[in-house]
């Protein structure tokens, strides 16, 4: 039997780019540019959550949100007090 493996200190776009195309990239693209943060800001929060540990698979375990929609959210903050 196979065993599925998933990256867990992975975002969602780096280890399952079908996934990440039909959920998250979908909702970046509907989202309004006035509610979304600048993209050096995007980047720096999925830094941050890149290192952390409550990260698995894309999802974060403190809140149960996917990592790349909240980072990329203005007015979203982490759970953690991270950024």
């Amino acid at each position: 039997m196979e065993e599925n493996r998933y990256c867990r200190k992975c975002l969602l776009k780096d280890f399952d780019e079908e996934k990440y195309q039909s959920l998250i990239k979908k909702e970046l693209d509907w989202m309004d540019e006035e509610m979304k943060a600048p993209e050096t800001e995007y980047d720096k929060r999925l830094s941050i959550c890149s290192g952390c540990d409550k990260l698995s698979a894309g999802t974060c375990l403190a809140c149960g949100c996917f990592v790349e929609l909240r980072a990329a959210a203005k007015i979203a903050a982490c759970p953690k007090k991270k950024w």
